[in-house]
């Protein structure tokens, strides 16, 4: 299963839809069902692209060349997952990172503003914090997100590192599943 599916999925069952932003059409028409898979994946390196380089010209997306669409999609991504819950980290903590839903996409995109890490999604709820994120280098995105956990927080890496879990690859979408799926709750 796609990343970007898995997220679907997760706002989806999760009713949380404002936690995913809906890519809109350079006319302001929003996309359908069936286009909105494709254009979430590039709408988020769009979004980065335009934080990092200031591509937008009066609120709109500067249209990709054929080579950077090549190249974009020619890139292996890897699903990654770093978080913290009720299993392994303290109440005084999980505060620390709380991040309120409706700041999930301003801070996924500050995330993706460098490039390193291609895609991000947020879970934050009173039992749980937890980013999802897609990216090409593992090593490299996992500093970044942990430099923004460190910042966000104020805690120091090492006490991050103590009390948070990172899943790759299929353990990754595999708790997704979980998580969406109710699982994973404290109360099912």
């Amino acid at each position: 299963m796609k990343f970007s599916t898995a997220l679907i999925a997760l706002a989806g069952i999760t009713g949380s839809s404002s936690a995913f932003q809906t890519p809109v059409l350079s006319a302001g028409r929003t996309l359908n069902n069936r286009g909105i898979q494709s254009a979430l994946m590039s709408s988020t390196v769009d979004e980065a692209a335009t934080a990092v380089n200031g591509n937008a010209v009066n609120g709109a997306r500067r249209k990709k060349t054929k080579q950077e669409r090549l190249e974009l999609a020619s890139k292996g991504l890897q699903v990654h997952t770093i978080g913290l819950s009720i299993h392994h980290a303290s109440v005084e903590v999980r505060e620390k990172l709380a991040i309120p839903e409706h700041d999930w996409n301003t801070q996924s995109n500050i995330i993706t503003s460098t490039g390193i890490v291609e895609e991000a999604a947020i879970l934050s709820t009173c039992n749980r914090f937890e980013i999802y994120y897609a990216a090409s280098d593992p090593h490299e995105a996992n500093a970044r997100v942990m430099e923004f956990l460190a910042e966000r927080s104020g805690l120091p890496v090492s006490t991050l590192r103590r009390n948070i879990f990172m899943l790759s690859g299929d353990d990754a979408v595999w708790h997704l599943m979980r998580v969406s799926g109710g699982l994973d709750s404290l109360v099912v």
